[in-house]
């Protein structure tokens, strides 16, 4: 599994990412380096979108 090539950092994800799903909570967008597959795993589950459409919502 490739690792998450996040532009402009996490806390600029983290925003995007709560402007556009209001539903996410911090705890859904906690991230430690290394757990890019258990952060994917919270986002599909809660957004039900696919592996794919979550890595290309965070990658920017």
């Amino acid at each position: 599994m490739n690792q998450l090539q996040i532009k402009g950092g996490w806390d600029q994800a983290k925003g995007r990412l709560k402007q556009n799903y209001a539903e996410l909570t911090d705890d859904d967008l906690l991230y430690a380096e290394g757990k890019e597959n258990e952060l994917i795993g919270k986002l599909k589950t809660k957004l039900g979108k696919s592996e794919e459409e979550i890595r290309k919502i965070i990658e920017g």
